[in-house]
């Protein structure tokens, strides 16, 4: 939903960077879900979606995000997870009239993690910036967004894809290249994702499931060229999970029979699983099925306890869709892909074991897990 995942920014609270502090109260105030949503656009029903522009940003609704997850190696094996997210934050339903080339209605918060398999590490950074002078922000056309120099954006000004994603930060970097692959992927009805029976409580939902692509990976003085697959989500709202709700666990599945797995299990205060959790499964063709919560089932096979906040997250699962014959044993490439900032939320690269009618199937994918901390919510 990801995080894949605008919900989890509820729980946000102040930077530990001290350059991004002075954003970090207003944050809060405007992701409160207690907070009014007056004035700004909902999700009240289906639309329709038009290409390029919804690639583009949405100011009438008070969060978005532009995900992108994915697995790749290189030639020699090394394996890689790598996550890029950006967040538009609406601080107001319309921009407010101002005199300073600095003011704007618009905060953008981006996360950067690396996970690195063979040296058992993973590194997650962030930033915040204004949606000013420049300095963050999204455009449809060109496709284009970026906060500083983290950015995705189309290579060819005509088109939307491919796309070049671009993240550094203390000598970890991610240079590659995205291609489409298959066909945009409309999440929940027709692209209404709802997240309770609340009117509103939903976001509008798409996703590019399978990406291929290659670039370059740098830890430190390393560089490796490398290759695979990534994952897009695009979601935009302005409500929030109901009040009983208190996170989620999201699955984004790549198996080698060219079909995706995407869901959604939302977990209630109760510890009880939601019935609006949801899934996709995506066929090697491009067509796709929507999944109801109960068409699923997931055991939880062990759990681990982080050192950094205490938090007490599942570790390993066995997904299975009983009614597509397809059983899934999933285990992260590291225990610990934790991120500790201003949200803390366990989101890293797994991989697969399984069948599918019969047939052995591996893969690889994302898990990103909120709520299990009262930063997390």
């Amino acid at each position: 939903m990801v995080g894949a995942a605008f919900l989890a920014l509820f729980g946000i609270q102040p930077p530990t960077d001290t350059q991004n502090a002075a954003h970090s109260e207003a944050v809060t105030d405007i992701l409160d879900a207690d907070n009014n949503s007056a004035g700004y656009a909902h999700a009240d029903g289906p639309r329709t979606f038009t290409f390029p522009a919804d690639h583009g940003p949405h100011p009438r609704f008070k969060h978005e995000w532009w995900y992108f997850t994915g697995n790749v190696d290189d030639s020699a094996g090394h394996r890689f997870g790598y996550q890029l997210t950006f967040f538009r934050i609406a601080l107001s339903p319309r921009p407010r009239p101002g005199r300073s080339a600095w003011g704007t209605n618009q905060l953008y918060m981006a996360h950067f993690a690396l996970t690195d398999v063979a040296g058992d590490a993973f590194h997650a950074f962030q930033r915040f910036q204004r949606g000013a002078l420049g300095l963050a922000g999204a455009e449809a056309r060109p496709f284009h967004v970026w906060a500083d120099d983290w950015s995705v954006a189309a290579v060819t000004p005509g088109a939307t894809f491919p796309v070049h994603l671009h993240a550094a930060r203390d000598g970890f970097e991610v240079d590659l290249v995205l291609q489409r692959g298959k066909p945009v992927v409309l999440q929940g009805d027709r692209g209404l994702s709802r997240k309770s029976s609340a009117p509103g409580n939903a976001s509008y939902y798409y996703s590019l499931t399978r990406m291929p692509t290659r670039g370059v990976v740098r830890l430190k003085d390393h560089t490796f060229h490398v290759q695979g697959a990534s994952w897009m989500d695009r979601e935009w709202s302005t409500s929030a999970l109901a009040r009983d709700q208190t996170g989620w666990d999201w699955f984004a599945l790549q198996l080698s029979d060219d079909t995706e797995l995407m869901y959604y299990r939302l977990r209630n205060n109760m510890g009880g699983i939601d019935p609006h959790s949801s899934g996709t499964l995506v066929f090697p063709d491009g067509r796709s099925r929507h999944l109801s919560g109960s068409e699923l089932k997931i055991t939880v096979l062990n759990w681990w306890k982080s050192p950094h906040s205490g938090a007490r997250y599942p570790e390993t699962w066995r997904v299975e869709v009983p009614g597509q014959d397809l059983s899934l044993h999933i285990t992260p490439l590291l225990t610990d892909q934790e991120l500790n900032l201003a949200v803390t939320y366990w989101e890293g690269a797994v991989k697969i074991a399984g069948s599918s009618h019969g047939s052995p199937v591996t893969g690889s994918g994302y898990v990103e897990m909120t709520g299990y901390t009262d930063r997390g919510r």
